[in-house]
């Protein structure tokens, strides 16, 4: 049943030197292995360097770190707008900029500073609504000034071709109240949205002689009511070329028909509203309508100093009186 006893014997063997050929085998793999995992060993676990060595950062040290890098400094309850009332009174002239000066005053830069460490929460709203209105324009001359603009404002990281770039007023550059903002930001989420005040149109020099003067002073809250108006009034009756008033044609700056909802939801409201600041026969005809608005030309030439003495675009050509009717509406 199991064969001779030789074959037994020669089965035994081949059995034995099977076993003995395993052995061999991962005895020799235990001496390849064993030195590599010894070093391994002593490089995971070294010894301990002579001298005192600092214990290993918490989580919670390491964020209170982390939190110290990006921390802002604390700042007083008040907002001194002092150093950008002096530089506007010294280096803008009936709305034209001295953008150069602006460049080499080492107060301007750090007037920015002051706003990213303003603190805006004990600020009255008056208070709040200038401290935006001077950050906007205050990083508006920061813009042109950093980009070494000169022609248009326009200019600033604008489209090439195909390639839609940011344009001036999506660049991140504002830092105020400790935030990160670009102008864009500044007009839409907080000045429009947070206060609803349409005066602010008036207020906010864009960069072009077609926005509205830049002032030569700086806004404050004590002072705001009356600086606004003063604004509104500057705007709408010293510039014809931009804003007037033609029988029942109301020709006014693209900048307040772009912005018209903020003024009413109708164009009569938006006429009722700057009608404030007419007077006369001019007021009255605003006040009771009906009107028909039209946008006047829009220069985008830089409002610096260089451009003082440009030539105001003309003016579109004035509806003879028997065809307004016609004009079509806003």
């Amino acid at each position: 049943m199991y064969g001779s006893a030789k074959s037994r014997v020669s089965y035994s063997r081949r059995i034995f030197n099977r076993w003995r050929h395993a052995w061999r085998v991962l005895l020799g793999t235990v001496a390849v292995l064993w030195p590599v995992g010894t070093a391994h060993a002593l490089q995971v676990s070294p010894a301990a360097p002579a001298g005192p060595q600092a214990p290993a950062a918490s989580a919670s040290a390491s964020a209170s770190a982390s939190a110290s890098v990006i921390a802002r400094p604390a700042a007083g309850s008040r907002i001194d707008h002092g150093p950008f009332d002096a530089l506007l009174r010294a280096h803008v002239v009936n709305g034209f900029v001295d953008y150069d000066a602006f460049a080499r005053a080492p107060e301007f830069a750090q007037y920015l500073t002051s706003l990213d460490r303003a603190r805006l929460e004990t600020l009255d709203e008056d208070e709040r609504l200038a401290f935006w209105i001077n950050v906007y324009n205050a990083y508006t001359i920061q813009l042109i000034v950093s980009h070494r603009e000169t022609a248009s404002i326009r200019n600033i990281n604008r489209t090439l071709g195909v390639l839609r770039l940011k344009g001036p007023w999506s660049e991140p550059l504002v830092h105020a109240a400790g935030r990160t903002l670009t102008l864009d930001d500044v007009q839409h989420r907080i000045l429009r949205r947070d206060f609803g005040e349409p005066r602010v149109h008036f207020t906010l020099a864009c960069g072009a002689i077609g926005c509205p003067p830049l002032r030569s002073e700086a806004y404050t809250g004590p002072q705001l009511v009356d600086q606004l108006n003063d604004q509104a009034h500057r705007f709408l009756r010293r510039s014809p070329e931009k804003n007037r008033l033609e029988e029942r044609l109301l020709l006014l700056s693209p900048v307040l028909i772009a912005f018209r909802d903020d003024f009413g939801p109708s164009r009569q409201d938006l006429a009722r509203t700057v009608g404030q600041w007419f007077e006369g026969d001019d007021r009255k005809r605003l006040e009771k309508g009906p009107i028909f608005i039209r946008a006047t030309p829009f220069d985008w030439a830089l409002n610096s100093k260089a451009n003082a003495n440009r030539k105001p675009l003309a003016a579109p050509k004035i509806v003879p009186r028997d065809s307004v009717r016609r004009a079509p509406p806003m």
